[in-house]
């Protein structure tokens, strides 16, 4: 305890106190050991003595006896909070959910969510799962879990409730904008096996690709696709439609391994620029970038052809993070036409830094940049030809949380002071309408669904407005608004 520089009756109370060896873990691997402030700066020494201090008094004079465990959990994640969304504490329960999810199997629902106004908000419900089945849509908000509150939970504690064994059942209180009371759906849990890529033929001729998330084995599962995809057409693709839409990110590496099937090999995909050497690297279109220890490179079994195929990537406000790293990327290279909406503008890196007992942090760690240095962060990515989702029916119209709208974000380095004029454009972008419509790349217009009220499609079918712009593209015609 000497290394922390404490004196005086503060040194003594340190020593007295349980369980300060592990605040000193957690204040050293945040870089706030004694002795490693800049020169002029305030003594670093001197927070942490006020931290310790405060430990000892809440664990001395509290009311009631405190759990040691609890406190040290909650003072962490107290200092993730201030710094940015995205950075968060994960205990042991957390870090296994975390891990399930990368690996694409655990109990539970199926849903992408995230909490607002003191309930759970539904980003998105995936695809064959027993959220989706019941009807859950985006932006549905979900107040209650087996009569609890949701208010005041964690995301954790949410998530927590949601999984659990398959065949077993939960009851969901949901608030719907166009409904005028909540009402009560019973889902029974089920094993959710997210399979990340999805695949069809659309027409002869034209492959479509689904990619719902960036997981451990999605680059893997990409490049089975594509093969499939040829095999299934007997001649050369002349189109490919990658959806990119509702798809919230995960890995870099699997980012990094999408793009690599459509770029030449070698060239820069993203640029990860952190404060130190350590979290800054540049990941270009190699297998030692998207193999994560696979000895088999399996993007060189893909026919040639791959590389020419046009491509169009379907995005929205949903894409965010890793979907934002290969659309960039196929942007700036003109790989690929970006059609669609405005996109999420989550442009930094979280790195996950265990601490020990099972427990980790997920921190921000770097910005990321695509290959022609541009930051995505608080922006997002703007397509190329922007085309609007047609409305749900009974669905009031809602402006989606972007990263611009979360509390603390990271600004863009480069344009600090026009975040707010990135968010007007944004919301422009999404109120776009048919009569708003002005020409895209080389003629191509801009169009907006014409309000109707027909049910949302489900992505990849035949009545998906925004896919059958991108067929239009690929057929050579143009986009046009609903008729």
């Amino acid at each position: 305890m000497q290394r922390l520089g404490a004196r005086g009756n503060t040194r003594r109370l340190a020593g007295r106190i349980t369980g300060m060896v592990s605040v000193f873990l957690v204040c050293s691997a945040l870089g706030f050991a004694a002795g490693t402030e800049p020169a002029g700066k305030a003594s670093q020494s001197d927070e942490l003595r006020a931290l310790i201090e405060a430990y000892g008094r809440i664990k001395n004079a509290y009311v009631d006896p405190v759990d040691e465990k609890r406190l040290v959990a909650q003072a962490i994640k107290g200092m993730l909070t201030v710094l940015d969304p995205h950075s968060s504490y994960l205990d042991s329960e957390a870090l296994g959910n975390w891990q399930a999810d990368l690996e694409g199997e655990f109990g539970g629902l199926g849903i992408d969510m995230e909490l607002e106004d003191g309930g759970i908000k539904i980003v998105t419900p995936i695809e064959d799962t027993p959220a989706s089945r019941a009807g859950l849509l985006a932006g549905d908000l979900i107040t209650k879990l087996d009569g609890v509150e949701v208010k005041g939970m964690t995301m954790q504690q949410a998530m927590t409730r949601m999984r659990g064994k398959p065949n077993t059942e939960i009851t969901i209180t949901v608030v719907r904008g166009t409904e005028p009371n909540p009402f009560t759906i019973t889902l029974k849990r089920a094993i959710i096996q997210v399979k990340s890529v999805k695949s069809k033929l659309l027409e002869p001729g034209v492959g479509y690709v689904r990619v719902t998330r960036f997981q451990e084995r999605t680059a893997e599962q990409l490049a089975t696709a594509l093969d499939s995809l040829y095999s299934q057409n007997k001649d050369p693709l002349r189109g490919v439609v990658l959806d990119l839409r509702d798809n919230p990110g995960g890995l870099v590496s699997a980012a990094v391994g999408v793009a690599t099937a459509f770029l030449p090999p070698n060239v820069p995909v993203v640029d990860l620029n952190g404060r130190t050497q350590e979290f800054t690297r540049h990941l270009s279109a190699s297998g030692e970038y998207y193999l994560r220890g696979a000895k088999d490179d399996y993007m060189k079994r893909l026919p040639g052809a791959v590389k020419a195929v046009p491509v169009v990537v379907l995005v929205n406000s949903g894409s965010a993070s890793a979907s934002e790293i290969v659309a960039g990327a196929l942007q700036d290279y003109h790989r690929a036409t970006i059609l669609g909406t405005q996109t999420f503008g989550k442009g930094s890196v979280q790195t996950t830094l265990v601490l020990g007992n099972n427990t980790a942090i997920k921190l921000t760690t770097a910005r990321y940049f695509t290959p022609n240095g541009r930051s995505i962060q608080v922006k997002g990515i703007t397509p190329d030809v922007l085309v609007d989702e047609p409305p749900t029916e009974g669905v009031a119209p809602t402006a989606r949380t972007r990263e611009a709208d979360l509390e603390h974000h990271l600004p863009n380095p480069a344009e600090v002071a026009a975040v707010d004029s990135a968010k007007i454009q944004i919301a422009k972008a999404d109120t776009l309408t048919a009569t708003d419509a002005k020409p895209g790349p080389a003629g191509k217009p801009v169009a907006a669904a014409k309000t109707e009220k027909t049910p949302k499609p489900l992505y990849g079918s035949k009545d998906d407005y925004q896919l059958n712009q991108a067929l239009s593209l690929l057929r050579g015609q143009q986009t046009v608004s609903n008729p």
